[in-house]
C-alpha cells in the first residue's frame, strides 16, 4: 500500500534537493571559485559563494527534478515500467533539463570539454550521494517495519 503524498512531501523533496545542491556548489565555490571566476556564471562571486540569481535557478531545477521524480516514480502517469527503466528515464530527463539550464543561463562555456567533465563529475557525486541517502533511509524504514512486525507476532502469540 503506497502512502498518499501531500504537497508537503513534494516541498520536502524540493528543499532536500536544493539544500544538497547548494551545499555542493558552496563547497566547489570554496575550492574552485577564484580560478573559475569570470569563466563560469555559477562562480561569478569567486570563493565568496553563489549569487542569488544562480540560487534561484537551482531552486527552479529542484522543483523540476521533483516533478520528474513524481512523473516516473508514482503510478499516476506511467503505469507499467520497471524500476530500472524508470530510474534511467528519470536520470536522462534530469540531465536534459540541466543541460538546457547550462546553455540558457550560460553556466559555463559549452564549447569547452573541461566544464562538461566537471559537470558530469559533480552530477555523479550528487547522484551517488542522493542514492546512498535513499538506500540508508529505505533500510532504516525496513528495520522499523521488521521491528513492528515482530512486536505484532509477539502480541499474537500472547493472545493465543
Amino acid at each position: 500500500m503506497e502512502k498518499k503524498r501531500t504537497v508537503f512531501d513534494y516541498l520536502t523533496q524540493v528543499v532536500c534537493i536544493f539544500g544538497f545542491t547548494m551545499l555542493t556548489l558552496h563547497i566547489f565555490s570554496l575550492i574552485f571559485g577564484n580560478s573559475a571566476k569570470g569563466f563560469s556564471a555559477i562562480f561569478e562571486l569567486g570563493n565568496q559563494g553563489v549569487s542569488t540569481k544562480i540560487a534561484f535557478q537551482f531552486l527552479c531545477i529542484s522543483v523540476l527534478i521533483t516533478g520528474i521524480r513524481f512523473l516516473f516514480f508514482t503510478d499516476t502517469w506511467i503505469k507499467k515500467m520497471s524500476i530500472c527503466l524508470r530510474t534511467i528515464c528519470m536520470l536522462l530527463m534530469v540531465v536534459i533539463v540541466i543541460i538546457i539550464f547550462i546553455i540558457k543561463f550560460q553556466w559555463f562555456p559549452v564549447s569547452m570539454w573541461q566544464p562538461w567533465v566537471m559537470f558530469f563529475i559533480c552530477f555523479g557525486i550528487c547522484f551517488l550521494g542522493s542514492y546512498l541517502v535513499m538506500v540508508m533511509k529505505e533500510r532504516a524504514e525496513n528495520r522499523q517495519l521488521e521491528k513492528a512486525l515482530q512486536k505484532l507476532k509477539e502480541s499474537e502469540r500472547k493472545i493465543k
